[in-house]
């Protein structure tokens, strides 16, 4: 019997190992001197691609900040020969989706098609122009600046968007990682900004480039050298300036009529590239990032029902992005809830995870990790975070026996020597008056 059943286990696992495989990606670059990052997949007659740049938000200037967001967002309202309803509509004629995609470090586009050439070539024909020829009319301009400027007064206005803005200035001071566009700083931008920011910083050098699916080596060095080919020369790639990682803690109480209290608190975390990478993603999974079974959502909402949902996160980008601990409450318990978390966080801290904690998160991460990679498009985001990080090409196989190997030990080190509970900054917006004596 125990023959059998060893018979049959190993057999099921004989199934679904080609399931859990992971992309094989290959790499070169280009003859424009764009980077490409390449997996050939032919199970769909599918192409998707994407090409970044370093031209995000923290490139832009703070007393323009919002125009890395503009200048991303008018590459495909107008290009040469094209308007924007032109490329709106023979986009639909074939079936194809143009996409655009901004953070704090990349800025680009992507595009997802038919492989077939009769679909695949003006869907990349269209992509091509968008990126290489783009037109920024000045009629779009104006109203795209008054839609974004309308975005910003109603932004103005909600909890949420009042405590992102306070929250990034508090972690991360003048850094460009803190800049937020503001009505004032969108109105001063002109067209003539955007070429210039365009000119800078879309470059082929600067360039990476995704490609996924129904297509041959061969035919992907075409496309890739047929998107970048034509990009402005500029330099080499721009890079964001380094983080003050210690701040000093603060508390912010930002009055505001809603019912609930929402609150933010955190420090500078992890870079895409720290060596402390995987230590600190498993024990934040532990901590906040697993949701029903993280700490803080045992803690906060489980035992004693001070909110709905509590979660903390590390953003990992090209300099220490934020680590960030967040949670809505009513607003006669924030204090409450507040020190909670603050003393959820410090006993973490002080003790680090259990075993058998560290052991269900690995169960939990590893065992999820194949619905990471179960479609083009979440191949092609990896792809082309690989490639704008120069993370390895192993990163994908590398990535469950990473997490296998984090110790509880290694959890605790990186905790204690990168947050400090006690130098953290805090933001509460619909917040009760502070109590005195109240931690801060």
């Amino acid at each position: 019997m125990r023959t059998k059943i060893t018979a049959v286990v190993t057999l099921f696992f004989s199934f679904i190992a080609p399931a859990l495989a992971t992309p094989q990606i290959q790499y070169w670059q280009a003859p424009s001197g764009a980077r490409v990052y390449f997996v050939e997949n032919h199970d769909l007659p599918m192409l998707d691609v994407a090409v970044d740049f370093a031209a995000g938000s923290s490139f832009d200037m703070a007393e323009k900040s919002g125009l890395a967001g503009l200048t991303q967002g008018l590459l495909d309202l107008g290009a040469e020969g094209m308007s924007e309803d032109d490329i709106a509509r023979n986009l639909a004629d074939i079936g194809a989706q143009l996409g655009g995609h901004l953070d704090t470090d990349r800025s680009g586009m992507s595009l997802r098609t038919l492989s077939s050439v009769a679909e695949r070539d003006p869907a990349l024909d269209i992509l091509a122009r968008v990126l290489q020829h783009p037109l920024f009319p000045e009629t779009v301009l104006v109203r795209e600046k008054t839609r974004l400027i309308a975005t910003l007064k109603e932004a103005e206005t909600k909890p949420e968007s009042i405590a992102g803005k306070a929250f990034g200035k508090a972690v991360f001071g003048e850094h460009p990682y803190g800049l937020s566009p503001t009505v004032d700083s969108v109105e001063k931008i002109q067209r003539t900004d955007l070429e210039t920011f365009y000119r800078t910083y879309y470059s082929a050098k600067a360039a990476v480039v995704a490609i996924m699916g129904d297509v041959t080596r061969t035919e992907a060095e075409s496309i890739a050298q047929k998107l970048t080919g034509q990009l402005p020369p500029g330099g080499d790639v721009a890079h964001v300036p380094p983080v003050t990682m210690r701040i000093n803690a603060s508390e912010q109480r930002i009055v505001h009529p809603a019912t609930q209290s929402h609150i933010l608190t955190g420090v500078p975390g992890m870079a895409r590239k720290d060596p402390d990478y995987f230590p600190l993603y498993v024990g934040n999974y532990i901590l906040g990032g697993g949701g029903f079974v993280s700490r803080l959502m045992n803690e906060v909402r489980e035992k004693r029902g001070l909110a709905y949902s509590v979660y903390s996160y590390f953003v990992p980008t090209q300099q220490p992005g934020v680590f960030q601990i967040g949670l809505q409450t009513k607003k006669e318990q924030a204090d409450e809830a507040l020190q909670l978390v603050r003393a959820t966080l410090r006993e973490f801290i002080t003790k680090g995870p259990t075993a058998q904690e560290l052991q269900a998160a690995k169960q939990n991460i590893i065992g999820g990790f194949p619905l990471r990679i179960d479609s083009n498009r979440k191949i092609l985001d990896y792809l082309s975070i690989i490639g704008f990080y120069d993370l390895p090409l192993t990163y994908l196989d590398d990535f469950t026996g990473k997490v296998d190997k984090v110790t509880v030990m290694q959890i605790h080190d990186a905790f204690r020597r990168r947050v400090n509970p006690d130098a953290m900054a805090t933001v509460i917006v619909g917040a009760p008056e502070a109590k005195e004596g109240a931690a801060q």
